[in-house]
């Protein structure tokens, strides 16, 4: 397996998710940095082990990728988890598809995921203590509220980067 590094140019004005998948997706290991530029917030991510499609289940992916409320990545309930992370990160109460936390899909080949988009929708200081959210299906960015994207797979906690962390 080869391993890429994605990582902001520097530590300043960085925050760091590292976003774990269980229980029905262990293998999800995730990402994301959020780092401060002059026209607003740049995101990089960087996930492995999402589920690929098996011929005779139903499609699965791209797959569906937010902020949300909470930083409480608890688990709960194994066939519905991460409930307490709340809903997705709205401050100004806009429909959805143009939520602060609404990111665009994460496209994977053979489980693997790099993402890397600008915006302006929220600072840093407003998404520390947050969570990033990986769901089963594609956002469709209509569906209210939450774009039909389907059970939350993967969850991590938005914190200051500190250039250590535990894989």
């Amino acid at each position: 397996m080869v391993y890429i590094e994605v990582k902001p140019l520097n530590n300043h004005n960085v925050l760091f998710a590292q976003v774990f998948g269980r229980p029905k997706y262990p293998d999800i290991y995730g990402e994301v940095y959020f780092e401060a530029v002059p026209d607003g917030v740049m995101v990089y991510a960087y996930v492995t082990g999402l589920p690929t499609y098996k011929p005779g289940n139903p499609p699965i992916g791209p797959f569906g990728f937010h902020i949300h409320e909470h930083g409480d990545c608890t688990v709960g309930d194994e066939n519905n988890p991460f409930q307490a992370c709340g809903g997705h990160y709205n401050p100004r109460n806009e429909p959805h598809g143009n939520h602060a936390g609404d990111f665009p899909v994460l496209f994977s080949n053979n489980g693997v995921s790099y993402l890397a988009f600008l915006t302006n929708k929220f600072t840093l200081g407003e998404i520390v203590g947050r969570a990033v959210v990986i769901h089963e299906n594609p956002d469709d960015y209509r569906t209210q509220p939450d774009g039909n994207a389907g059970k939350r797979i993967a969850c991590g906690v938005i914190k200051p980067y500190t250039g250590e962390y535990n894989r």
